[in-house]
């Protein structure tokens, strides 16, 4: 349980120039709640990843790591929320991957420029037909002005979205930092 913590305010959030977030409520886990998240990368920008050292982890940390290792630049980042994909096999990977398919298909970049994210519960397939059912909804709603949304759609076991963002200069640069 959150205390002393206020969900964010839009209006607080920063926008970060060339990401813009779509949310849907695809009825992963349940239905009437923001439970999937695309987040849209400009040409250019720069991603890495820090994963589990257990070698045996979830689904779509094996395909997000065979994502960066391919040298194709990330454009997307698919987050799905109810289901952890985790404990499922050779299917749950086979889920990933078709995930980020028709993400890639829908926002016009190669497979392999999505990198999947699932949390929740584990051990249970993942409802893949619901994903790619939400994601034209995603799609229609990316905007750089998402983030409170986004800290929705994310939400597992938290009682209220958490987000913050930041300004800050380095050298003549100015950059800003969202954090869900």
């Amino acid at each position: 349980m959150a205390v002393n913590l206020s969900p964010p305010r839009p209006g607080d959030l920063l926008p970060v120039k060339g990401v813009k977030l779509g949310i849907a409520e695809s009825g992963i886990r349940k239905s009437g709640r923001k439970d999937l998240l695309l987040m849209s990368l400009a040409e250019g920008a720069r991603v890495s990843g820090v994963f589990t050292q257990n070698p045996f982890c979830a689904a779509p940390v094996q395909v997000a790591k065979e994502h960066l290792a391919s040298g194709k630049t990330p454009r997307a980042l698919l987050v799905n929320t109810g289901n952890a994909n985790a404990g499922t096999g050779k299917t749950g990977i086979a889920g990933a991957r078709a995930s980020c398919e028709e993400a890639a298909r829908l926002i016009g970049c190669d497979t392999r420029q999505v990198l999947p994210f699932s949390t929740g519960v584990i051990m249970e397939p993942l409802a893949v037909e619901r994903i790619v059912a939400g994601l034209p909804a995603c799609v229609a709603d990316l905007r750089e002005d998402n983030w409170a949304r986004a800290a929705e759609a994310i939400m597992t076991t938290d009682t209220i979205p958490k987000a913050r963002s930041r300004r800050a200069q380095i050298g003549t640069n100015n950059a800003r930092v969202c954090r869900d």
